[in-house]
C-alpha cells in the first residue's frame, strides 16, 4: 500500500469546453487530487525535501486549469495528472476534475466530472 497525500476541492476559473459560451465566459472547475508516494523518510526526518511539496504541485494543477482552453474534460485531466506526476517524489496520481456548471438544456445535475489514475 503506497501513502497518499490528499488535496481537495481546489476550485479554478478556466475556459474548457466544446461549447463557443464556454471557451469564452468561462467557468469553475474543482480538482480533488491523491497523489501516492512513499512518507516514511518524510515521517521520519521532518524534512519538506523528503516529501512532495504539494504548494507546488497546487500551482501547477493552477496553471493547467487557468492556462489554454481544451475541448474535453478528459484532456484537461491528462494534463494535470502529467504536471502532477512531474513532480519529485511522485509515483501516482489520481484526479479527478468536477465541472459544476455544465451548459446542457435542461439538465438538471450537480456536475460532470471525470476521474482518471496516472502512474509515473
Amino acid at each position: 500500500m503506497r501513502d497518499k497525500i490528499e488535496l481537495r476541492g481546489m476550485a479554478f476559473y478556466g475556459y474548457h469546453g466544446v461549447n463557443p459560451a464556454e471557451k469564452e465566459l468561462g467557468q469553475r472547475f474543482v480538482v480533488d487530487l491523491d497523489i501516492f508516494t512513499n512518507l516514511a523518510k518524510a515521517g521520519r526526518t521532518d524534512d519538506l525535501g523528503d516529501t512532495v511539496d504539494y504548494s507546488e504541485v497546487y500551482r501547477s494543477i493552477k496553471d493547467v486549469v487557468e492556462g489554454p482552453s481544451h475541448n474535453l474534460l478528459e484532456s484537461v485531466a491528462a494534463a494535470i495528472a502529467e504536471r502532477a506526476l512531474a513532480h519529485h517524489g511522485v509515483e501516482a496520481v489520481r484526479v479527478r476534475l468536477l465541472k459544476p456548471e455544465v451548459p446542457m438544456k435542461g439538465s438538471v445535475l450537480t456536475h460532470a466530472a471525470v476521474e482518471i489514475y496516472r502512474e509515473a
